[in-house]
């Protein structure tokens, strides 16, 4: 690596310039050019270190995040990943990175920068959301470093944080339905409606779980519901959203009952469908909510300030998980019963409805006149 001052003539004067002049690991030779001396020296020793290790990339041989960004998408539709997620990423890449930071080459990346653009991230969108984005970039730039187009990801140490201050809880009433909106709604459900209902409101299955859930996987003897596979967006059969949600969920005697007579109506398919439509194919999630959760929601005046339903689907794997937790299930269980990847997801999502200090004292009370007795 040698740093040498260049000297050349213009019609304005003289000018000059400091150059880094270098061979990378492949022997090519490369140089770069700076103003000031001090800044070349700087850069040259970064360099060497990485044309050792064998993670240098020269700047001319370098790529724009919007190059390695399809690249990265590329790379996760041959590895056949959700279809969702797929469309996810270049939401990201297309609509928020792009715009930012699309045209910049990789080379020109530094730690500063990415910090700048995870507050540009924060400034134009909910932090959930930018959070969510700035994963994406750390792993366009991941993908890129492992094929050799960057010799470091400089978003690595950049992060969004997701506090308590920032993370709102789920309530009853708002976002989890109250006992009585559920009673409500289970009076006014019928026809096919009803037992996707019931079934939703006591297992807390996702709503791809119950239009992929089948007939072979309704486990009457045992009384489980065996979640094996799920059915996306596009109807499409696939497996359950992660290995955890491969689970046994067990059921409760009326939801049992519930499910033996709607066998006897069901309609039939090749798929086996217990929620299918009128043709026993899989149904739509539209369509459930648009034709039957949304009318009945309705129907019992459980609406919004604008006089729409007020719960999506979701709110019934909520009002299900609190449920649970409310019978006394433990964290654990409810976990594996939910679904859930980690155990971190069941407390930040509810971890304000298991029992607080507050409970432990009155157990406390109650076993200890249960001990000695009292008069």
């Amino acid at each position: 690596m040698a740093i040498r001052k260049r000297i050349w003539a213009t019609k304005c004067g003289e000018r000059s310039a400091w150059i880094a002049d270098y061979r990378s690991h492949d022997g090519n030779r490369h140089i770069k050019t700076f103003r000031r001396k001090k800044d070349a020296e700087s850069w040259a020793t970064t360099a060497l270190f990485e044309v050792k290790q064998g993670t240098h990339t020269p700047e001319s041989a370098s790529i724009t995040v919007a190059e390695a960004a399809e690249n990265w998408i590329r790379r996760a539709e041959l590895d056949s990943l959700e279809r969702s997620t797929i469309a996810q990423y270049r939401q990201h890449a297309n609509q928020h990175i792009n715009p930012l930071i699309g045209r910049t080459k990789l080379s020109k990346l530094t730690t500063p920068a990415m910090q700048d653009v995870r507050d540009k991230l924060l400034e134009g969108m909910s932090r959930p959301l930018a959070k969510k984005v700035l994963t994406s970039i750390k792993s366009i730039l991941s993908d890129a470093q492992r094929r050799g187009h960057v010799s470091q990801n400089v978003a690595r140490g950049v992060s969004i944080k997701m506090d308590g201050r920032h993370r709102r809880k789920i309530v009853v009433g708002e976002d989890i339905p109250s006992k009585q909106e559920i009673r409500e709604i289970l009076d006014v459900a019928k026809g096919r409606w009803r037992p996707l209902l019931v079934t939703a409101v006591f297992t807390g299955l996702r709503a791809s779980e119950l239009r992929g859930l089948t007939w072979e996987n309704v486990d009457f003897d045992a009384k489980m519901i065996r979640v094996r596979q799920r059915a996306d967006k596009w109807n499409q059969i696939g497996s359950p959203k992660s290995g955890a949600g491969e689970r046994d969920v067990p059921m409760a005697p009326m939801m049992m009952n519930t499910l033996r007579e709607w066998k006897l109506e069901c309609p039939k398919g090749e798929l086996n469908l217990v929620f299918p439509n009128g043709r026993g194919n899989v149904e739509a999630l539209a369509n459930i909510y648009s034709r039957g959760f949304a009318p009945i929601q309705r129907a019992c005046d459980i609406v919004d300030a604008n006089g729409k339903a007020k719960y999506g689907m979701h709110a019934l794997r909520h009002f299900c998980a609190s449920w649970l937790i409310e019978q006394g299930f433990p964290p654990k269980r409810v976990q594996v019963i939910m679904g859930h990847s980690g155990i971190q997801i069941t407390f930040d999502t509810y971890g304000h409805l298991f029992p607080s200090a507050e409970d432990d004292h009155a157990r406390l009370a109650m076993g200890e006149l249960s001990v000695v007795g009292g008069d």
